[in-house]
């Protein structure tokens, strides 16, 4: 038969049985709901009979006619080469065998004669060989220390999240029994009622059909993740023996751990990222990889590409190449947004602007084992930083039609050569900026459409993005450290340690009259970038309507740009006056701020971003 359901209590799931745990099961993942929730429903049961007929022995045949009879539910098993491995129902099964530790642990303790049959239910003889029945391969130390009431601390759990998950849920149904069962009498009554009444139903299914009835399986009970039922689908193809000694698990379950460190289930976003790069043109197709990308996978038109149903050679091949190379690239590319680095520093930037899709076009550029990998995550990532601050710098950027320009792009890079790729990004560049603002334009950054660019026109995160890479320059161009790390001024928000908007004009008649009395011209020209700083904290609140002379003062000892506003910004400071010489820039001091003075300082604040973005004038309008 295909599939063979046998009824069990536990002392016969329990009996002579060693399980396998199959490389279709997840790590030993419940935690304190789902322990707690089969204690309560497990104890519901008992208690509600125990308080009736407390006066009972507690033998078998008055626990069988006395007690009703609960249904676990279904675990699932497959038999390959004389071994039984647990295809569903691993969480179940080990959960049931840590509160038979805890049981044989109190039999100890209240030196009841059940003992040796709970040890026998944890642990026996399968041949010659002693054996845990739940053989967590990787874990039985955990096991063997729980066996042994090794205290909890000193067990060693480095093994895995299966490891710590045990030992924490061992000490959580420790304390509920030793709460539950106080008395020998309800212990030994409890010993038997676990054994014999709780029922199993398991489910042999021959090879061939483990995918689907895994698949199935998942469909109608606690759900898997996307990741989880791939792994099934692919590596239920190969043969076990194959699959053990070509360590294809293995390389799967490395991998997958490499990517998940950075965040819980994250291999299903690296999934998608990579369906994405290499097999979405639009924006449009791509949004079939968002819900169960395993289950597009394998239909007919994706499945001609990557030709992964019922296909153990491709299998195995997609394991060795694509995803364990494409796996690593997107762990460095992760690795590349924890900080700024000389190798790739607009990874670091990119993640500081959310821009997630970096993973995509980084996917789609390189090919399997890629020569130029470096050079094209450092080109990649840069042109996306250039092309989303030139975008929003000269107000041609909407963020619908930002996502769809990037599938575009994304496909035009696909495992293109390295030097291929900024002109690529340029074009699709210059093109939004004329459609976003109906003007032709010749170069890539243009003072027109910048000039009039203001704090009202741009998202708060991004104009403190701006003033961070603006600070990154100026303590590059004066070789001093930076105040404050990059991240901290982009991302810190709170009233006392983040940093926000400062109005340089602030609001008085003094200033007004600057603009002739025109409140409208005010309001507008004091929102521009040259208008504004950033300070920490929320001091210009504190500086109220101050003049701007006396505002200068509370700019000492705050960001560079700031500084350059003070006189003594220019005293003995030879390294920042050989970098604004060289670079052309025109950096001084100001005794006061009007219009002048402001449109001096955005053009500054133009000549500064060229050098960011630009790297050189040569595609800089003037």
């Amino acid at each position: 038969m295909e599939i063979q359901p046998d009824k069990q209590n536990l002392d016969q799931t329990f009996s002579t049985t060693v399980y396998f745990i199959d490389f279709y099961q997840r790590d030993y993942k419940w935690t304190e709901e789902p322990v707690r929730r089969l204690l309560d429903d497990v104890f519901y049961q008992f208690e509600e009979t125990y308080q009736k007929l407390s006066d009972l022995d507690p033998k078998r045949e008055h626990i069988d006619s006395k007690y009703p009879w609960y249904y676990l539910n279904t675990y699932v098993t497959n038999t390959v080469g004389g071994r039984v491995f647990v295809v569903d129902g691993q969480q179940r099964l080990t959960t049931l065998t840590l509160i038979m530790l805890k049981l044989l642990s109190k039999a100890k303790e209240f030196q009841s004669k059940t003992a040796p049959w709970l040890e026998r239910k944890i642990a026996g003889y399968s041949g010659t060989d002693h054996e845990f029945w739940m053989n967590h391969v990787q874990h039985i130390h955990v096991l063997e220390g729980l066996m042994n009431e090794v205290p909890s601390s000193e067990i060693d759990t480095s093994t895995g999240i299966t490891a710590v998950n045990m030992v924490r849920n061992y000490e959580l149904i420790s304390s509920e029994l030793d709460s539950r069962l106080t008395t020998l009498h309800k212990l030994e009554t409890f010993t038997h009622y676990f054994l014999y009444r709780l029922v199993l139903i398991n489910l042999s299914v021959d090879t061939t059909h483990v995918p689907m009835v895994f698949e199935v399986i998942n469909d109608r009970g606690v759900r898997l993740k996307p990741y989880e039922i791939l792994k099934g689908k692919l590596l239920g193809q190969i043969d076990k023996i194959e699959l053990e000694s070509g360590n294809f698990n293995q390389l799967w379950e490395n991998s997958v751990n490499q990517v998940n460190a950075f965040r819980d289930d994250e291999i299903d976003s690296f999934f998608r990222y990579w369906l994405k790069a290499k097999y979405a043109d639009t924006r449009k197709s791509g949004q079939r990889f968002d819900g169960e990308y395993h289950r597009e996978m394998f239909k007919s038109d994706l499945n001609a590409l990557l030709k992964l149903d019922h296909n153990p050679p491709e299998v195995k091949s997609f394991l060795k190449k694509s995803f364990k190379y494409y796996t690593k690239l997107y762990v460095n590319v992760w690795n590349a947004t924890k900080d700024q680095s000389e190798q790739c520093p607009s990874v670091f930037f990119n993640s500081l602007n959310e821009l997630d899709t970096q993973f995509m076009l980084i996917l789609s550029a390189c090919k399997v084992n890629d020569p130029e990998e470096s050079e094209k995550i450092r080109t990649v990532s840069s042109e996306l930083d250039r092309l989303f601050s030139m975008l929003q710098l000269q107000g041609a950027y909407d963020s619908n039609e930002f996502a769809t320009k990037l599938f575009e792009i994304s496909t035009e890079i696909r495992e293109q050569p390295v030097d291929k790729i900024p002109t690529i990004f340029e074009k699709h560049l210059i093109a939004e900026i004329q459609k976003k603002r109906g003007t032709e334009v010749a170069q890539a950054f243009n003072y027109q459409l910048f000039r009039p660019m203001s704090v009202d026109r741009l998202n708060t995160r991004f104009i403190r993005y701006i003033f961070a890479r603006i600070e990154d320059l100026l303590a590059n161009g004066m070789k001093q450290q930076m105040k404050h790390e990059l991240r901290h001024l982009v991302t810190s928000r709170g009233a006392k340690t983040g940093f926000h908007v400062e109005h340089i004009l602030s609001r008085n008649d003094e200033n007004l009259s600057l603009f002739e009395g025109d409140a409208e011209r005010f309001d507008l020209e004091r929102n521009r970038l040259g208008g504004i700083l950033l300070l920490k904290g929320k001091d210009n609140i504190s500086s109220g309507n101050e003049l701007f002379l006396n505002k200068l003062k509370s700019y000492s000892s705050t960001l560079l740009w700031n500084e350059t506003l003070r006189e003594d910004c220019y005293k003995s400071n030879l390294d920042f006056k050989d970098f604004y010489k060289k670079n052309r820039l025109n950096f001084r001091a100001l005794s006061r701020f009007g219009p002048e003075e402001l449109e001096e300082r955005q053009k500054l604040l133009f000549d500064l971003c060229c050098l960011i973005w630009s790297g050189n004038n040569t595609d800089v309008e003037l």
